[in-house]
């Protein structure tokens, strides 16, 4: 697969096109549905054991996955398609430790390719091209028991 990101790591977190909130990377998942709604996008629930996914289609045709506890959390997100969503939406409070890994990153790998942040706070990989953008970001302290980084997809 050809993976592509921005060539600043500013512009590959602030890839802010005009598309709304969402509920954010360690916080409630009450938001979903509201910003379903202001979205007028499609969501669905997919309940599993250990958690649930929800998944919000934008009229732009991207996917985005919020992995919720059955406390309520979002533990993950993830997203792809032709258009890059609103990642410091998505991350919230986890967006600035996100861009400074992208930062630390670009300067030992080079400013192309894809973009792999990892620490035990906080998990952020993302890449694609023009049209075909994918990421993932989660908690690893935060995946629920029996849940690995391997479901999130």
């Amino acid at each position: 697969m050809k993976i592509f990101t921005p060539g600043s790591a500013a512009a590959l977190l602030a890839a802010t096109f005009a598309i709304s909130a969402h509920a954010a990377l360690g916080g409630a998942a009450a938001s979903v549905q509201i910003d379903q709604k202001r979205m007028k996008a499609s969501r669905a629930v997919q309940p599993l054991v250990s958690y649930s996914v929800h998944r919000i289609v934008l009229d732009t045709g991207t996917a985005i996955n919020e992995y919720v506890s059955p406390a309520g959390t979002v533990f993950a997100v993830s997203w792809l398609g032709p258009q890059m969503p609103d990642v410091q939406t998505l991350l919230g409070s986890y967006a600035p430790a996100a861009s400074d890994g992208t930062v630390a990153f670009r300067a030992a790998h080079g400013g192309t390719g894809p973009v792999t942040v990892g620490s035990s706070a906080l998990v952020v990989q993302s890449g694609g091209h023009m049209g075909a953008y994918i990421g993932r970001a989660y908690i690893p302290r935060a995946l629920p028991a029996g849940v690995s980084a391997i479901d999130i997809k």
